[in-house]
């Protein structure tokens, strides 16, 4: 083999190591996996192009017609390449783009990603919230939020406290929040909360939204169903803003994680 490399020109044999390298390094970077994602179209003015959004990653097509307040797939995940990757929001059926973004995704790992700003200033940024899904213990469910309402509760992009309170309670609220000073683009932790089994028309918990520091709802009281006795269940729950209005919508997304 050596003998037969001494006879040929050192520049083709260049060109042989380069191409085995090039290969090489092709198949480790395929080993990298798949990255799973869920997408969330929470751009409020989307609508005024008259269309949805296609969702390319990396000039790649993984999701169609996305309408605003809409999320795709309806369960579970759809598998991306892991690592960089250039997201384009795009004007559904055309090349045309609403926003561009670059995000990181780590092999193996699950992401909720949800596109919020506004379309018609150029200012659509995307958020890119890491997923747990393990089951919380028996007996416990877990809500956390992402606030995608740039214009919040008092119409200026301010942050958010979040009660979520057994369905039926009575009183006013009363600090702390279940999730509090949540801004704008921010994403809370896991809360664990226990099951309440009391149900009323099959929801058992109300989410409450109040400017950061007041007790005051303002605009957003949800009425939520999560988990059963036997089985712990997660819940993510996505503010937005209303469909071309600056203002918070009256109801939020609920992502159905688990049970």
């Amino acid at each position: 083999m050596s003998r037969w490399l001494n006879a040929l020109p050192f520049a083709l044999v260049l060109a042989l190591i380069l191409v085995a390298l090039a290969i090489f390094a092709t198949s480790c970077g395929s080993s990298g996996g798949s990255t799973q994602v869920r997408f969330v179209n929470a751009i409020q003015d989307t609508s005024q192009y008259g269309t949805a959004l296609d969702i390319d990653f990396s000039g790649t097509k993984e999701f169609s017609k996305v309408e605003f307040f809409g999320y795709v797939p309806s369960s579970g995940y759809t598998s991306v390449p892991s690592g960089g990757a250039a997201i384009q929001g795009l004007e559904a059926g055309t090349t045309t783009p609403v926003f561009i973004a670059d995000v990181s995704l780590i092999s193996g790992k699950q992401y909720t990603m949800v596109a919020t700003g506004f379309a018609t200033s150029g200012e659509a940024v995307i958020i890119s919230a890491p997923d747990n899904n393990t089951a919380p213990a028996n007996s416990k469910v877990a809500f956390r939020a992402i606030n995608a309402s740039p214009s919040g509760p008092t119409g200026d992009g301010g942050a958010v406290d979040i009660y979520i309170v057994p369905i039926g309670s009575s009183g006013s609220l009363t600090p702390p929040a279940t999730i509090a000073n949540l801004a704008y683009r921010s994403t809370s932790a896991y809360i664990p909360l226990t099951y309440n089994s009391n149900r009323v028309d099959g929801a058992n918990y109300t989410m409450f939204v109040t400017a950061t520091g007041t007790t005051t709802p303002i605009l957003l009281t949800q009425s939520l169903s999560a988990g059963t006795p036997s089985q712990g269940a997660i819940r993510t729950l996505v503010l937005t803003d209303q469909q071309n209005i600056n203002q918070l919508n009256p109801l939020a997304i609920v992502l159905n994680d688990l049970n």
